[in-house]
């Protein structure tokens, strides 16, 4: 198969997914577009921002990144690695093996870990009742304030007229 065919096929197989998680992301941010006074104006340009941002990837997903596969990727028979990529596949070999431990120990442990997971969900709900909760601080007063400084010696008229 062609590269390019390959890229077109992979485009395909992965579009309706793509864009169905896409769809389901924005639909998150219709309430937040939707939502009135002070709170909804301060958020709205925040999800009108992300909303655009994931239909962009969206896009960016189902077209830029097949074509520069297809034009860039090579088969693994063309493949020629210099050192620095060398260098990185054995720290990521480090990694998936680290993980591959841990992972082992805690499948191993699973009433440890189970009862861990449980009390980071106490003391989640815990601190959720006790931790004030509120947009603005309680505390704020709604006052500014500003001064101005300079030398001893400057006289009114000349800080105006700066």
């Amino acid at each position: 198969m062609t590269p390019l065919d390959a890229a077109l096929l992979g485009a395909r197989e992965i579009g309706f997914t793509v864009v169905s998680i896409s769809i389901s992301l924005i639909a998150v941010f219709i309430p937040i577009l939707m939502m009135g006074g002070i709170v909804g104006r301060l958020f709205r340009e925040f999800a009108v921002t992300l909303s655009l941002a994931i239909a962009v990837s969206m896009l960016v997903s189902l077209t830029l990144t097949p074509m520069m596969c297809a034009t860039l990727l090579r088969g693994r028979n063309q493949e020629h690695h210099g050192r620095f990529y060398q260098g990185g596949e054995r720290l990521f070999q480090w990694l998936l093996e680290k993980y591959r431990s841990s992972l082992t120990w805690v499948l191993r442990h699973q009433p440890l870990t189970l009862s861990v997971t449980l009390l980071t969900m106490i003391a989640t709900t815990a601190l959720y009742v006790i931790v004030p909760k509120g947009f603005f601080p309680q505390q704020d007063t709604g006052r500014i304030s500003g001064s101005i400084v300079a030398d001893q010696d400057t006289s009114f008229q000349s800080m105006r007229a700066a």
